[in-house]
């Protein structure tokens, strides 16, 4: 795991256990911090307990207690460490932590504080509202088949503080949501990449500026000789690009700024996981990102070629009576995704969750495309009412069980049951992996019974 001298000594507050705060834990303990940790579940404090026990026996004493940081006096703490999850703009933990002066932080920002103790490394840092995670595995997908040590974390894969760290001339590839970003203070990444800006989360932000703020601030931790890997086809993105360049809270210069297009990607159809024009975009700023970490044209061409495609990104599950059925759980909004639905003719559409917006106005193009609609969860009564004046047959089936069962009753050889929700999965499923987990579980029901 990755840990840090910078620690010791130190006293910190960990709310929420997942894994990556289960990570955070341990890397703190065996780097000498004293840890008080909480989660609402008991199951997952008792696996805080269980984390201490391999550590005592390699490190000797270890200081771990369990106490929730709303009951406790948090004089003298460090920093509170939370899970990206944790809503600041209404969790009561933001209010408690500004009265102690003490810093809310994530896991991020503490991989950011060991940077200085790992062998001499590389972080390649990627945000965005959609397309990062594609854009994240495709840069750590062409880097590893170059040969370059490489870890791929964040926002996806393994929490960054769990795994081993790099050899000397590493790169850590990082997806990071506005979120991550909100926790992150002094991570000077050596090549930041914003793939758009398009109106998300405004549950969690006050409008959709503040939002839009929270990703340049990725930017604004660089240092000047960095690099801005930044899209030239969106709007806010040349926004960010006219901040870089006239404002003084970035220490960025216009040589440390390179721009990306779709319209520049040749050879797209040599890339088998990579084809429509958001894959394109993908590829671009890949590109762009390999060739100033020192790749060669072949190195990228030959990583574009190998790459084998993102799981919960329309994924292929199976194939049961001539019906096909995706997994799109990864499209957390509506504009992640309408590609998927632009990718099929005949579509029964699952979609619904907890919402980001009241509408599905960047689906409209395809709702051509949809034979019937089956919606699920907090925003399913609303999408139904949505699809339903859209003139789409749609049907609210409260459950991702239901719906795919419902799905594989009516429909036909040659067409499609797609999960693509547009919604974020927090109301019904742990995140978006379990969420495309279920699905692939309930298709496979499908098929043992078929």
């Amino acid at each position: 795991m990755i840990t840090s001298p910078a620690f010791d000594w130190k006293r910190y507050a960990v709310l929420g256990l997942a894994r990556s705060g289960l990570a955070t834990v341990r890397a703190l303990l065996a780097s000498g911090a004293r840890v008080t940790a909480w989660d609402s579940r008991e199951e997952a404090r008792e696996a805080a307990l269980g984390e201490a026990v391999p550590l005592r026996a390699r490190h000797g004493e270890v200081s771990l207690e369990l106490a929730d940081p709303m009951a406790i006096d948090l004089a003298g703490y460090d920093g509170i460490v939370v899970s990206p999850g944790v809503p600041l703009n209404t969790h009561p933990i933001a209010a408690r932590a500004r009265e102690a002066g003490v810093p809310i932080i994530g896991d991020i920002e503490l991989f950011a504080q060991a940077r200085a103790s790992l062998p001499a490394h590389k972080v390649v840092a990627i945000t965005g509202t959609n397309g990062k995670s594609t854009t994240t595995a495709l840069i750590h997908h062409i880097l590893e088949t170059a040969g370059v040590p490489t870890m791929m974390g964040g926002n996806i894969g393994l929490p960054i503080l769990g795994q081993e760290p790099l050899p000397a001339g590493g790169v850590y590839v990082l997806e990071l949501s506005s979120f991550q970003i909100d926790l992150t203070f002094t991570l000077d990444a050596d090549v930041a990449v914003l793939t758009n800006i398009t109106p998300d989360h405004l549950d969690r932000y006050d409008g959709f500026e503040a939002y839009a703020a929270s990703k340049a601030r990725l930017f604004a931790m660089q240092s000047e000789g960095r690099i801005a890997a930044i899209a030239e086809d969106d709007l806010e993105a040349d926004e960010l690009v006219y901040r870089i360049q006239h404002e003084r809270q970035f220490k960025l210069r216009d040589g440390d700024i390179r721009q990306f297009h779709h319209a520049s990607v040749k050879g797209q159809g040599r890339w088998p996981a990579l084809q429509g024009p958001h894959n394109a975009q993908n590829a671009a700023a890949a590109i762009v990102v390999c060739d100033a970490l020192g790749l060669s044209a072949e190195q990228i061409e030959q990583g574009l070629r190998t790459y084998p495609g993102l799981p919960h990104r329309m994924q292929r599950v199976a194939e049961i009576d001539g019906v096909l059925y995706v997994n799109d759980s990864k499209a957390t909004n509506a504009t992640s995704t309408a590609p998927a639905l632009g990718a099929y003719p005949k579509i029964h559409w699952i979609l619904g969750g907890r919402r980001k917006t009241d509408d599905l106005d960047a689906c409209k193009p395809y709702y051509g495309h949809v034979v019937a609609a089956y919606t699920i969860g907090e925003s399913a009564e609303l999408f139904e009412q949505i699809l339903l004046e859209a003139g789409i047959y749609a049907r609210n089936l409260g459950t991702l069980n239901a719906a795919v069962k419902a799905a594989h009753q009516v429909a036909r050889p040659g067409e499609t049951v797609l999960l693509s929700p547009a919604c974020a999965s927090y109301d019904q499923f742990r995140d978006y992996e379990a969420r495309g987990d279920a699905f692939r579980a309930a298709v496979a029901m499908l098929g043992s019974e078929a």
